[in-house]
């Protein structure tokens, strides 16, 4: 078989630092404008910059792990060589403006594919793909780090079970399973032939169904649906130490996860502190481009926190305002705001952890945050890989998908799919047929 050669766009290095040694037994060729874009970048204070630096120190460090040089190919162990391309295609019947960079990016492609070699353009930027493949060169999205969302564990699931089992789940609170298959955490509605029903989470370790934790109102709030039940029974158990909850806008994400860091932190004592968390814009630009000072910046994108926060201590408080409450809340310095580009460098023990909007995060994003916590610490990712904001992430590429789809089966992590919306018959609708 011939071997390809793959030219990958910047966004393609950014989303993923290590894609350029993805292609095994295969030609990689960077166009020089590619590495331009990167210097100019390797110095923003952010995932993008610090990407940027992660590939142009492989690249200097190319001359000692691999044979070669970068003018000809640098060959690595897998096969791959890797070449950065000065010339691109200046006399073409094209239209193109050279003065944008994508056009350049593609034009280097197409000299390559005159010279006769099997061209493949890579980029997550549809619109470059699309110009590419307008002109006769072969155009994909990169495709490592993708799950299939439509395919994705839900988190819970249907078995049959005898009437007898179901009574002694209920008497002694588990029931032995040693021949279910079944993942760690997964949470399984019980259904007898007689109508006995039963929820239990699957014990991988001891392979047990478990009931779920006892809970009466939260905060001012109780579950509402079986799933809310099974990710109220995720976040209040210690043990599992990283959750996910994925569900369209109003099924009570983000309000379940700040109920149980509340209750963990204020009535328990089990964490030190909550630290909540959004990405700021796509591509993890800091809010230094966001007008006001940190503090205002950062009330106003966390507004959305701060709208369950206020529900939450007005639900607390007997049906008042619950101003006091919250005054009280955000006087005790037990809860932080934050800025995800600013979890990075930082090591955060024994903190709850909730990170919103997670599917505007890319899959390398979501492992720095979660490399950032220390003993005793429990992350939880909350989003929706149906609305994404990031130009460069879809609802397979996205960093909350990839988790998903890493993490499953793993003791110490538990997901649940919410999908019925809470907030009003009308939020319903909406998410429904718009």
């Amino acid at each position: 078989m011939a071997h390809k050669t793959f030219v990958i766009d910047t966004n393609v290095l950014l989303y993923d630092p290590e894609s350029i040694t993805k292609f095994p037994r295969n030609h990689v060729v960077l166009p020089v404008t590619v590495l331009e874009e990167l210097d100019k970048m390797k110095r923003f204070p952010n995932e993008l910059g610090k990407n940027s630096r992660a590939v142009i120190r492989f690249l200097d460090s190319l001359k000692e792990i691999g044979t070669g040089n970068l003018h000809t190919g640098v060959t690595l162990e897998n096969g791959s060589t890797i070449r950065i391309q000065l010339e691109l295609k200046a006399d073409s019947k094209y239209n193109f403006s050279l003065s944008l960079n994508d056009n350049r990016i593609i034009f280097a492609a197409l000299l390559l594919q005159d010279k006769g070699e099997k061209v493949v353009f890579v980029s997550k930027d549809f619109a470059a793909r699309i110009k590419a493949e307008a002109i006769g060169i072969e155009a994909e999205d990169y495709e490592n780090l993708k799950y299939s969302y439509d395919s994705l564990y839900k988190g819970i699931n249907k078995i049959e079970m005898p009437k007898h089992e179901i009574d002694t789940f209920y008497k002694d609170g588990k029931i032995n399973v040693p021949d279910l298959k079944a993942y760690a955490n997964e949470y399984l509605i019980m259904n007898s032939p007689e109508n006995s029903t039963g929820v239990g989470r699957y014990d991988a370790r001891h392979q047990t169904l478990d009931a779920l934790i006892k809970t009466g109102s939260i905060w001012g709030i109780k579950p509402r649906n079986v799933e809310q039940r099974c990710a109220v029974d995720l976040l209040l158990r210690d043990d599992i130490k990283l959750v996910s909850l994925m569900g369209p806008a109003g099924t009570g994400k983000t309000l379940l996860a700040l109920a149980c860091a509340l209750h963990k932190v204020f009535d328990e004592g089990q964490y030190s502190r909550i630290l909540v968390s959004r990405p700021i814009v796509p591509l993890g630009r800091d809010i230094g481009y966001l007008p006001g000072t940190k503090e205002e910046k950062l009330f106003n994108w966390m507004q959305p926190i701060y709208d369950n926060l206020e529900f939450l201590c007005a639900s607390t408080s007997g049906g008042g305002e619950g101003n006091e409450t919250l005054k009280w809340v955000m006087e005790s310095k037990k809860i932080e705001m934050e800025a995800v580009t600013y979890i990075r460098g930082r090591t955060l023990p024994k903190m709850f952890m909730i990170i919103d909007e997670a599917q505007n995060l890319t899959p390398h994003e979501i492992k720095t945050i979660i490399s950032r916590a220390g003993e005793g610490t429990k992350v939880v990712l909350a989003g929706d890989p149906t609305q994404i904001d990031n130009p460069y992430l879809d609802k397979d590429s996205n960093g909350l998908t990839y988790t998903v789809g890493k993490f499953i089966d793993q003791k110490i992590y538990g997901h649940m799919f919410l999908d019925k919306t809470e907030r009003s018959e009308l939020a319903a609708i909406a998410a429904d047929i718009l």
